[in-house]
């Protein structure tokens, strides 16, 4: 009796077991393609520290140089001996950069690279950068659009954050803002994720709960309220829509409300890794990388196209990016709006993409 307890015990194990296996087989990034997205991250960060400047920058910008501090940040054992002293190094030239109001920046952009320097400093984990975070998460929540700066909540400007010095908020602005004062622990109860919120609907293709008149229905987004970056329309395209997915769910808002849906639908009807949706190769890489962090974050392994044809988009993304990596290690876009000639941008860009394919992996 107890041998055939035994062996029930056994193979009812066996079958949990096989289902798991089945289930990690689906779902888990291919296991050549994990491999090759990593000897890809390695091949890019070699690259990478060819061209870091004396001064700690890459590409004599702080913006690129926290991107790019970033990919090192969140690389798969992937560093040198001399890797730690050069994330000090750079680290270092964004610090010196900080200004009183707590702003990181150079010449421009004090809203993005402010945000993008919190998100490096952040997964560089180390606690002596504690109060610049700080300071600059301050001024971050400062930028907002908001009864500070004489705006109403029926202002479509409202709980926007734009490039910095009051300029016109927008979308792209705000998702790495929030991304950077999700990472760097702004308590959820506080009042800027509502005001994001409002800002995001008015950016959304979903008149449901955006109140703005030129809003359609397909769920998508564009750059600001009324603009999108597909000239002389309000036509939603893809790295906006993979931005708006992606701010919704670190401003607080549930994966199963409707506005979310809606975005990640949209996503759905227009999968594809050849371009982003809309635009072409303008701001691909930009694209890339929002695509991964924004499905990432959403949780799905896989998407239904259209056509009904199931995607697994960590491998489809793997193998994209590794098509297209140079000989020497970078990426680049031949495509040069939004800064994407730069060699260094776009590798960081790219390095970052592959590793939110790999992330959350062990756990499937």
């Amino acid at each position: 009796m107890k041998k055939a307890v035994c062996m029930a015990v056994i193979i009812g194990t066996m079958f949990v077991n096989s289902l798991s296996n089945l289930y990690a087989a689906e779902s888990v990034l291919d296991v050549s393609l994990k491999h090759e997205a990593e000897r890809a991250i390695e091949k890019g960060l070699a690259y990478l520290r060819t061209t870091i400047g004396k001064d700690g920058s890459w590409s004599d910008h702080p913006g690129v140089t926290a991107l790019v501090l970033r990919a090192f940040a969140g690389a798969p054992d992937t560093y040198t001996k001399d890797d730690g002293m050069m994330h000090k190094v750079a680290a270092n030239y964004l610090i010196n950069l900080q200004k009183q109001d707590g702003s990181i920046f150079d010449k421009e952009l004090p809203s993005y690279v402010t945000a993008n320097a919190i998100i490096a400093l952040v997964e560089l984990d180390s606690s002596a950068y504690d109060a610049v975070i700080k300071k600059a998460r301050s001024f971050l929540v400062g930028a907002q659009f908001d009864e500070g700066e004489g705006y109403t909540p029926d202002h479509e400007y409202y709980g926007g954050i734009g490039y910095g010095s009051r300029i016109r908020p927008d979308l792209s602005n705000l998702q790495i803002a929030l991304e950077a004062l999700k990472a760097s622990g702004l308590p959820a109860e506080d009042e800027a994720w509502q005001k994001a919120v409002t800002f995001i609907n008015r950016c959304q293709n979903y008149s449901e709960t955006n109140d703005q008149d030129w809003a359609g229905n397909d769920g998508g987004f564009i750059y600001l309220p009324g603009e999108s970056k597909v000239k002389g329309t309000h036509q939603s395209y893809g790295s906006m829509t993979y931005a708006g997915l992606k701010s919704f769910l670190h401003a607080n808002v549930d994966k199963s409300d409707p506005r979310v849906k809606a975005a990640y639908d949209w996503i759905s009807q227009h999968y594809t890794v050849e371009e982003n949706p809309g635009m072409g190769l303008q701001g691909l890489f930009y694209a890339y990388h929002t695509f991964a962090k924004a499905l990432y974050t959403y949780a799905v392994d896989f998407i239904v196209d259209p056509d009904e044809v199931k995607h697994n988009w960590r491998n489809d993304l793997v193998e994209k990016m590794v098509a297209i990596q140079s000989p020497d290690g970078s990426w680049v876009n031949e495509n040069n709006r939004w800064w994407e000639s730069d060699k260094n941008l776009c590798t960081a860009y790219s390095i970052l993409a592959l590793e939110y394919c790999l992330k959350g992996q062990e756990s499937k």
